[in-house]
């Protein structure tokens, strides 16, 4: 069961706090996460090349029974040299002598300018003055939604409850991200709680699994951040039989963190900066899940077929194009398309022939904000989805001016 307006504190065992700490001029920047107890972890990053400083200290310490994290938005301590190493690794230490574990057991994440070096009086100064206002409050999780926050439009969070041997289980989350989305990462900065019990090596292959068809899945701007991260934690305090191996129990469990990750990776990319619409692209026939996830991706990254959408334009011909580069395999004359939304369906290509459309249909089923791009191909059956949004004179003003 999906509750709209959970997060990572309706979560049995966790509690979180969001507050401005000077970090940006007036918003929320500083989010902390407590877990009760130490907590089994996962994580996927980023696959630039340039890393930033918080994920390689995640990455050495992911794995490790976690009791914190700590994020700061307004700066992503991202090129900023062996300082920036050991201001990831200071912003640790120091939650880890509030909760009283090691600094190996807390892990961080930044976002915002890349390029800066961290204000760290601002940085412990602000973990000091949010650690007392940690509970397990709804308004908690959500003010923690809020802190990690850049360009965001809206908090993003969401949980589910479940049952897994007869014991309810919960699982929730909260993300941000609205540009510098690409396919091939894991998320832009998303942190998952859950109470199951599971093993550390379950719980990374269920994380996995479900990463490469939500967040590896959408696009807003064609750029891999450098900060890219999302990370789960397991405390266990469901008391349900571990999770160990492959079954019953685990497959509950992987559809609902699937269902958590497919929630807050679509409301990054409905969230894209200055988006007007959402667009879902499936890949129907495929020989193989790589070549149909290929093909869905190129779509939604067409920065021609973007801005198309954005003009409420039925140019299926950007849609074929982009396909066409993709590097997946798929024969030309056996593709047809559709389009729809809630105003109707239209073909636009049968079987590689194409169909003289009524305009009028088109524009009226684009003039929605979700539009669903339906492509079928004759090679076989495999089949993916992937979402992106629209390219807006919007986008370019955010970004114009990001850093002032």
């Amino acid at each position: 069961m999906i509750l709209k307006n959970g997060s990572v504190t309706s979560v049995n065992g966790f509690k979180a706090a969001g507050n401005a700490v000077g970090l940006k001029k007036i918003k929320k920047d500083m989010a902390i996460i407590i877990s009760e107890v130490p907590s089994v972890s996962a994580g996927c990053f980023t696959t630039n090349l340039v890393k930033a400083a918080p994920v390689l200290w995640d990455m050495e310490h992911i794995g490790n029974m976690i009791s914190g994290i700590a994020v700061n938005s307004g700066n992503a301590n991202a090129c900023t040299g062996k300082q920036g190493l050991k201001d990831a690794e200071d912003t640790a230490a120091h939650l880890a002598s509030l909760i009283g574990c090691e600094k190996e057991n807390v892990l961080v994440c930044s976002t915002g300018v890349i390029g800066v070096n961290l204000d760290m009086d601002k940085i412990k100064n602000g973990i000091d003055i949010t650690y007392p206002l940690v509970n397990d409050s709804e308004e908690s999780g959500l003010l923690a939604a809020e802190a990690i926050m850049t360009t965001d439009t809206y908090a993003k969070h969401i949980s589910a409850e479940i049952e897994i041997g007869g014991k309810k289980v919960t699982i929730g989350g909260i993300a941000k991200g609205c540009g510098m989305i690409n396919p091939n990462m894991a998320t832009m900065l998303c942190f998952i709680t859950t109470d199951c019990a599971i093993t550390s090596e379950m719980l990374d292959k269920a994380l996995k699994e479900c990463v490469a068809d939500t967040f590896n899945m959408i696009t807003v701007d064609g750029d891999t951040s450098t900060n890219d991260t999302v990370l789960v934690l397991a405390n266990g305090l469901a008391q349900n039989k571990e999770i160990s191996s492959e079954g019953n129990d685990y497959d509950a469990f992987k559809e609902a963190l699937f269902a958590i990750n497919r929630e807050l990776a679509i409301k990054c990319v409905d969230d894209g900066e200055g988006a007007t619409k959402l667009m879902e692209v499936t890949v129907t026939g495929a020989v193989t899940k790589a070549d149909a996830r290929k093909i869905a991706s190129s779509v939604t990254s067409s920065n021609l077929f973007k801005a198309a959408l954005f003009g409420e334009d039925a140019n299926w011909g950007r849609v074929l194009c982009a396909m066409g580069y993709s590097g997946g395999a798929f024969d030309p004359m056996g593709v047809t398309i559709h389009f729809r939304s809630d105003s109707g369906s239209i073909m636009l290509m049968d079987n590689g022939t194409p169909i003289v459309f009524d305009e009028e249909l088109a524009s009226r089923i684009l003039s929605e904000h979700k539009i669903y791009v339906d492509i079928t191909l004759s090679e076989g059956s495999e089949a993916a989805t992937a979402w992106g949004c629209d390219l807006t004179y919007d986008y370019v003003k955010i970004n114009g001016d990001y850093r002032s």
